[in-house]
């Protein structure tokens, strides 16, 4: 018999603790994942921030430490993982608690990775690609556990953390699947601090995981209705936490569009990360705020590939006008949330166009752009959102 459906490799996520004041179970969950010592990885701002006192003192009264460990940069690289590492074998930690946005999970999982491995073994040896992966020793790695404190990357749900390699300013996806947090917890209380522009950001951020995800060609239907929806809780929920930060109902369909985006990225990326990648690295800009930058010129850019699935999205999302809506529902979101209008607003240098084409075309979010990227398209995409 004939068939059209591709053969395809397909994972599902961890144990996820979801609701308001779950932070106040982080020892049990700690210590059901078999730690004794962990070591907290949180960011800088956060350090100082009382939900991170009351993390630790939860683990201290468990008599677990209070060990901190947050010299994390925004885009974190091989450095802050080399001092975290440091950190984590000195102190004698048998497993790590990733606490803050996507910048302390990643780095937090990249420690776990690294902590035990043999000294000729590369982070970048790690990459996502074929099975890199199993270069690694398995066994060594260090358990996970992972408590996001905004609602943007999703990194609590995945296999994989980002680092930029800060020779090169470009980011590599590592990959291992023991890098899937043991245990998440998902407490929107811990949310409701953010600065608005990381509200922003970071909300924009877990629509463009949705987006990108519903919009790639590849065939993974479990995937596409959880994007679906992921991108419907998004355009319902984000102004709302905007506007009133103490908002719980929105900040918890938040923090669950954020978990739904990394889960719905299996299905693939494409050109809104693989340019926001080279730039954030070269930037330093917020990765989130830099995905709703270019995301309507990406939605232009891949149109006559994506129009008619675009225009069933808006119709399940209540947007009147196919797909011409679905892209101003996007501009008037991002004008609400103070978005800058395009990338030469961030700072970004018509000379530095071409090395960004280059980067953004070894981006492994590439892949799953609908229209196929080349040097010529990509860089006219660039210009277009200067």
């Amino acid at each position: 018999m004939s068939h059209n459906v591709p053969n395809r490799n397909w994972s599902y996520p961890t144990a996820i603790k979801f609701g308001v004041g779950r932070i106040a179970e982080l020892a049990e969950h700690a210590k059901s994942a078999g730690l004794t010592k962990p070591l907290l990885v949180t960011d800088k701002a956060l350090a100082a921030l009382p939900i991170t006192a009351q993390a630790l003192d939860v683990l201290e009264q468990a008599g677990m430490g209070r060990a901190v460990f947050s010299e994390v940069d925004p885009n974190p690289n091989e450095k802050n993982m080399a001092d975290g590492i440091a950190v984590y074998r000195a102190g004698g930690h048998d497993g790590v608690i990733c606490f803050g946005g996507g910048s302390a999970l990643d780095l937090g999982k990249m420690i776990a990775l690294m902590a035990g491995q043999r000294a000729d073994l590369s982070v970048w040896d790690l990459e996502d690609i074929d099975d890199w992966w199993t270069r690694a020793d398995a066994a060594k790695i260090a358990p996970v556990i992972a408590v996001p404190t905004t609602a943007g990357t999703g990194s609590e749900v995945g296999r994989a953390g980002v680092l930029t390699n800060s020779a090169t300013h470009k980011k590599k996806i590592i990959f291992h699947p023991r890098l899937m947090p043991v245990v998440t917890i998902c407490d929107p209380a811990l949310t409701v601090g953010m600065p608005r522009f990381i509200t922003a950001g970071t909300g924009m951020d877990a629509l463009a995981h949705c987006l990108e995800a519903y919009s790639s060609p590849f065939y993974h239907p479990m995937s596409q209705g959880i994007a679906l929806e992921g991108m419907r809780l998004v355009f319902e929920n984000l102004p709302k936490v905007y506007d009133n930060p103490g908002d719980l109902d929105a900040r918890a369909h938040m923090m669950s569009a954020a978990a739904m985006g990394a889960v719905a990225f299996q299905k693939g990326l494409g050109a809104i990360h693989s340019l926001s990648h080279p730039i954030g690295a070269v930037y330093n800009t917020h990765h989130g705020t830099t995905n709703a930058v270019v995301m309507p010129m990406v939605l232009e850019f891949n149109r006559h590939a994506i129009e008619d699935r675009i225009t069933a999205a808006a119709a399940y999302l209540g947007i009147e006008g196919g797909f011409a809506g679905f892209h101003d529902a996007i501009m008037e979101l991002r004008a609400k949330l103070a978005i800058p209008a395009n990338l030469s607003a961030m700072g970004v240098q018509y000379g530095d166009l071409d090395m960004l084409t280059e980067m953004a075309l070894e981006d492994p979010s590439c892949g799953g752009n609908p229209i196929p990227m080349t040097r010529e398209n990509t860089r006219a995409l660039f210009d277009a959102c200067m």
